[in-house]
């Protein structure tokens, strides 16, 4: 099997890369730490003008490329941990509006989307913090001709910039029987965002309440009840698009450590030629091509819609949320004592590493899926 990307393939991500170091840099980053929201209008233009809105939604609605093009940028991204809501809209609403929603609705927000004019979100977490169909307590009920909604989501990501949330609420029983879909547009009354202090501020986690909230019938994305499967789906497309982001991390991690254990110096050598050094690199570089190899996998299997999609994504995010912890920390030693301090750079990727090993589930959560696969 060919894991190589096309020649337009690395052209884009050649491209990319160029693009993120001139408007992405690590003082960039931290200017929007430091911000109210954490996001620049400017930037977002320019990201869809590059045509990044677009990749990996169908023609039909305004898109272009495939999923496997949106990966390409998504790695890169990670390298460079590009806040703002690119991840949101384009790994998380995305594949749930592809997946679960009407045609109107893929007309109406993917289009928005494509062309850079509309940010998305999906919100599925709850107080619980799972990521399973039983965690689903939001509760929806038909009222006034239309759907109420009732409960509160957290952690979800750019929910403050988002102009579409997508809401996974239960509209009756459960476990995955009653997960309903819901695409909720700008924010209606009785919807309240507060953004949330968190360890990783260069992505925005918010709290989103719903408070008797009013939705037309159309809000419904695809039929009321049975949204579960269509979900999980949409999480397998997500689940590869974050390890993606999370492998361009990892690898700006080994780049940066690497380099430094050259050019450092003790008893008048490089610290890279002693072996605890070493080959604590070296531990590095496995665990980076096989994050890499996992990933790669796994956004192809969701690409092809083969028939281990989900398993592929739930061994890829097992191995990524271990991997990108492990070489994140393993940076932080090998730049000794300045690795921790507040000005060098390190510890923003091993922040990123935490909350990114959570987010859709951790590795534990993971490796349950796959034994499940495996009938245990």
């Amino acid at each position: 099997m060919d894991f190589a990307f096309s020649e337009e393939q690395e052209m884009l991500r050649r491209s990319a890369r160029e693009f993120l170091a001139k408007e992405c840099s690590p003082k960039t980053v931290r200017k929007l730490m430091e911000g109210a929201d954490g996001f620049d209008a400017a930037m977002w233009k320019k990201i869809a003008d590059l045509g990044w809105t677009a990749l990996g939604i169908p023609e039909q609605y305004g898109g272009v490329g495939t999923f496997l093009d949106l990966v390409v940028v998504l790695e890169e991204a990670g390298r460079v941990l590009l806040p703002g809501p690119f991840f949101s809209t384009m790994g998380l609403a995305v594949p749930t509006l592809l997946e679960a929603g009407t045609e109107a609705q893929k007309k109406d927000a993917l289009g928005a989307i494509a062309s850079g004019d509309a940010k998305a979100t999906l919100a599925f977490t709850e107080p619980s913090g799972r990521w399973d169909a039983s965690s689903v307590a939001l509760t929806a009920k038909q009222a006034g001709g239309g759907w109420q909604l009732d409960g509160v989501k957290l952690f979800v990501p750019d929910a403050h910039t988002a102009d579409y949330t997508v809401v996974a609420a239960r509209s009756r029983g459960e476990g995955e029987e009653g997960i309903t879909l819901f695409l909720v547009k700008g924010r209606p009354k009785g919807m309240s965002v507060k953004p949330l202090e968190t360890l990783d501020m260069t992505r925005r986690w918010c709290e989103v309440r719903f408070e008797g909230v009013q939705l037309d019938p159309e809000a419904v994305m695809g039929t009321p009840d049975k949204a579960w499967p269509r979900l999980r789906r949409a999480l397998d497309w997500s689940t590869a698009a974050l390890c993606a982001e999370m492998v361009g991390g990892v690898q700006k991690v080994l780049e940066t450590s690497t380099e430094y254990a050259k050019t450092r110096q003790q008893f008048g050598k490089p610290i890279g030629i002693y072996q605890a050094v070493s080959h604590k690199l070296a531990d590095m570089l496995v665990l980076s091509e096989s994050g890499r190899s996992a990933t790669y996998y796994a956004a192809w299997a969701v690409d092809a819609d083969a028939p281990d999609r989900s398993l592929a994504s739930s061994m890829a995010k097992a191995y990524v949320s271990d991997a990108y912890r492990k070489v994140a920390g393993d940076g932080i030693q090998v730049h000794g004592g300045i690795g921790f301090t507040w000005e060098h750079d390190m510890h923003l990727y091993f922040k990123r590493a935490k909350s990114s090993e959570v987010t859709l589930g951790d590795a534990t959560y993971h490796r349950e899926l796959v034994a499940q696969a495996l009938d245990l």
